[in-house]
């Protein structure tokens, strides 16, 4: 197995995706690593790490797409960045699957192009982890799975009966949980609650027997960990997840002000440091890696554009897993159920 990682992309340079590389290429069982980027720079930075030389090769690429340039225009007029040399040695079987920290457009539109899209998936979906006061799976993990969260806006109801096949593959493999709930997000718990394409998907979910399917879920319902698999629109779920981003940056910002404006705040939240510490803990995006883009013919890991050494790491696990148990011969198989 070999993963091709895109090392120029995200906020922080290639010095990260480096250093992670070098730390996966010692573990037992590695997966063979690909860096892609420019040879040079590459090169420099994995002198400085220690590493297993076996594991992890260089291919060049002479381009960078910035986390600020416009995705389509970028990708017209760099054919040589490091994503698309990347997406492209996925396609062509040099690699197994695709890392990236970088421009979030870019890659959907470079992987979209030269990996393709599974046959009878016509949108791919970009997942995210939600946390959860429920916890799920051997891991115990406290997230939920929603998608899609920003690659497809405007969804029919095949788009959503896809996301629920494309969900409940990702959660049985890389979640561990053999039985994910899945549901749909509406306004209403009632199967005539939401859009056209919700009513129409929700019919159509409640009759397969090969996911379980426990119907509408609310906005409340989200944090509470009801399903395990949200499944909306892109639209719907970018908003709904910028929303919970910028609650948690709120709550934080309000605990940092209650702990300079008061002695009695002060004291109770020192009494709730360690409660304080373990929700950082269940809510850190760095331990899940990254968000991936379900529906390709190929693994296919977007990691946060801040990503370091820890989260790039971590997304590249995803990834291996995410290979080793045929995660997209799972979706091909749950998508041909869903054509029939």
């Amino acid at each position: 197995m070999r993963i091709a990682i895109d090392a120029m992309g995200g906020d922080h340079g290639p010095a990260e995706a480096v250093r992670a590389a070098a730390v996966i290429s010692r573990t037992e069982q590695s997966p063979s690593l690909l860096l892609v980027g420019d040879r040079d720079l590459l090169g420099h930075e994995l002198q400085l790490v220690e590493h297993d030389h076996d594991k992890i090769a260089i291919q060049h690429a002479a381009q960078v797409i910035e986390m600020h340039d416009s995705p389509g225009e970028a990708i017209a007029a760099k054919p040589d960045a490091s994503v698309i040399v990347a997406a492209r040695a996925v396609a062509g079987r040099e690699a197994d699957a695709l890392v990236s920290c970088g421009n979030t457009g870019a890659l959907l539109i470079a992987s979209g192009r030269l990996i393709g899209r599974i046959e009878g998936v016509r949108r791919a979906a970009l997942a995210a982890v939600i946390p959860t006061e429920t916890r799920r799976g051997e891991k115990q993990d406290p997230f939920a799975l929603m998608l899609d969260v920003g690659a497809t806006l405007d969804v029919d109801a095949s788009d959503l009966v896809a996301f629920a096949v494309m969900g409940h593959a990702y959660a049985a493999r890389i979640g561990r949980n053999p039985r994910p709930r899945v549901a749909l997000l509406a306004n209403g718990s009632e199967p005539h609650k939401g859009s056209a394409a919700i009513v129409e998907a929700h019919q159509l979910l409640a009759s397969r027997r090969d996911l379980d399917f426990i119907g509408n879920i609310e906005g409340v319902d989200i944090p509470a960990g009801i399903a395990d698999v949200i499944v909306t629109g892109g639209f719907v779920g970018n908003v709904v997840l910028k929303m919970l981003e910028g609650v948690s940056a709120t709550v934080m910002r309000l605990a940092r002000y209650a702990y300079r404006t008061k002695l009695t705040w002060k004291i109770g939240l020192w009494m709730l440091a360690s409660g304080i510490r373990r929700l950082k803990q269940f809510t850190d995006w760095q331990q899940y890696g990254g968000a991936p883009i379900l529906g390709l013919n190929q693994v296919c890991i977007k990691a946060h554009g801040r990503s370091r050494e820890r989260a790039i790491g971590n997304a590249i696990k995803v990834a291996t897993r995410a290979v080793r148990t045929d995660l997209v011969g799972a979706i091909r198989s749950g998508v041909n159920k869903a054509s029939r």
